[in-house]
């Protein structure tokens, strides 16, 4: 797999946004770097602008722009257990590193909220964990049904982990799971989670990674 160095310089404004939230309301401290597996977490953007209101931010939510999946976080996560969470003081990102990650994440809020909550507890430098975001993100294809999406659909948990198995043959098929949020009368589809070993293969996720258990999911169309 290509590994990516963080080489942008420059200043970059941080953009408004209330950070989303993670698999779980509860916060776990821990220590660095003792963690099983990571959960690349694609948060579908539709979902999470029909829900922001005010702090949904125009590059992701604005009307016209067809924002599809975007990089929530890059979380260690443990077999039988959600993993570690904000483990220890964290200094902000630095400019040049932020610059890089908004390759993949929407704002630089989110950035520094994600190295605060997940990426202290890699055990990696905040450079060397924007590469690992970098290196798993593009080592995957999200399915075409995805990146040509013009209307609604509806789906079940278990066709859209297909999907993705199908468009990435060389992962485990278990290595996808999908998850949802309950709007009125309907389960929207919230990310796909995609699980990867602690050197960055992709590996099957275990129900830790959680999961999608409603028997259908609306899946809401890009702006």
């Amino acid at each position: 797999m290509k590994t990516y160095r963080v080489v942008a310089l420059g200043m970059i404004a941080v953009a408004a946004l209330a950070a989303r939230s993670h698999h779980s309301s509860q916060k776990a401290q821990g220590a660095a770097g003792q963690f099983d597996y990571y959960v690349l977490s694609l948060s579908w953007a539709p979902d999470f602008c029909a829900t922001a209101g005010k702090d949904g931010n125009a590059n992701e939510c604005g009307a016209g722009r067809h924002v599809g999946f975007v990089v929530h976080g890059l979380w260690p996560q443990n077999n039988s257990n959600r993993g570690p969470e904000n483990c220890g003081t964290a200094s902000p990102v630095a400019a040049p590193v932020v610059r890089f990650a908004l390759e993949f994440y929407p704002t630089a809020s989110l950035v520094q909220h994600e190295w605060t909550a997940h990426g202290t507890c890699s055990g990696l430098s905040a450079n060397d964990y924007f590469n690992a975001v970098a290196q798993t993100r593009t080592s995957m294809q999200i399915p075409v049904q995805f990146t040509s999406m013009t209307q609604q659909m509806q789906e079940g948990t278990a066709q859209i982990e297909g999907q993705f198995a199908a468009a990435n043959s060389s992962f485990p098929a278990l290595a996808f799971r999908a998850t949802c949020t309950k709007g009125n009368a309907q389960n929207n589809l919230q990310e796909v989670r995609v699980c990867f070993s602690k050197s960055l293969s992709p590996t099957a996720c275990t129900a830790s990674a959680g999961e999608c258990t409603a028997p259908g999911l609306t899946i809401l169309a890009p702006r």
